[in-house]
């Protein structure tokens, strides 16, 4: 981040160099960025356990005590379970991330930041990779614990790469409408509250329970909602399923989403850090 080229930063124009790119340059700044979250996650104790002991904790109150109540012909619950629970503990790992933003937008490290020559979304992408590699864990405790309570996924090696790809990208899709969220914020107390709009719209889907039981009206909503599509389509590749045409229609969601939300981001976050 203190490299000397052509960058634009606070309207000064910094000596350029031929060494080095204006890619390479935020490239640099949004590795140490990235650094930097990385090891906030590894220092702070509160946020590997709520990465980790979330999914334990639904994966078992789910498959033990509401398990036995729900059949599924041709399945068993909890391989019906493991997918959806992944993208709820998603949804739930993405609050610390609008508190980050928000703090990092409050306690004047923003300020700080831009008397650098970096690149200003660097502060964003560090945001979003944390929170993606956060989520990654989160998906590796579920299936270990999975495994060892009964989880027998039927999907092969392509069937995996495709459903832990399409989680990714659902990742990267809420970790930017998390950024969005903590740049919208006021106060770090109002982006708490913010962030469990991204925790309760995943429970509105097929993630834990089939969508055949539900009133017909509440159903036409949940069934063509973004998240029910890729919570459908990652359940049949882990599962050897069927896909259909719902992993099309999950890339035609979260692709334009998540791009949409980075766009937003940005932007906001370069209205705000220039107040």
């Amino acid at each position: 981040m203190t490299q000397t080229l052509s960058r634009e930063t606070e309207g000064t124009q910094i000596p350029a160099t031929p060494t080095r790119s204006a890619l390479a340059l935020a490239v640099s700044d949004y590795r140490v960025l990235i650094g930097r979250n990385i090891k906030h996650i590894t220092r702070n104790p509160e946020m590997l356990i709520q990465a980790v002991s979330l999914p334990i904790v639904l994966l078992l109150l789910f498959r033990f005590m509401f398990g036995g109540a729900i059949n599924l012909p041709g399945m068993a619950y909890i391989d019906y379970l493991v997918p959806g629970l992944v993208v709820v503990s998603i949804g739930f790992n993405s609050t610390s991330t609008v508190v980050g933003v928000a703090a990092d937008l409050t306690n004047g490290l923003v300020e700080r930041f831009r008397s650098m020559p970096m690149a200003g979304s660097a502060v964003l992408v560090g945001h979003v990779v944390s929170g993606v590699l956060r989520s990654v864990i989160s998906l590796v405790v579920m299936v270990a614990v999975g495994l060892a309570i009964g989880f027998r996924p039927g999907g092969g090696v392509l069937g995996w790469l495709g459903a832990v790809g399409l989680l990714v990208l659902f990742a990267a899709g809420v970790f930017w409408l998390a950024t969005l969220l903590g740049t919208i914020a006021k106060t770090i107390e109002g982006a708490s509250g913010l962030g469990m709009i991204l925790v309760f719209i995943p429970y509105a889907t097929s993630a834990l329970v089939p969508t055949a039981s539900m009133p017909g009206v509440l159903r036409v909503i949940v069934d063509n909602q973004p998240v029910t599509v890729l919570i459908d389509a990652a359940r049949a590749l882990m599962n050897g399923l069927p896909l259909g045409s719902t992993g099309w229609l999950a890339l035609a969601w979260w692709v334009p989403i998540t791009v949409l939300a980075a766009w937003f981001t940005v932007r906001k976050y370069h209205q705000r850090a220039a107040v």
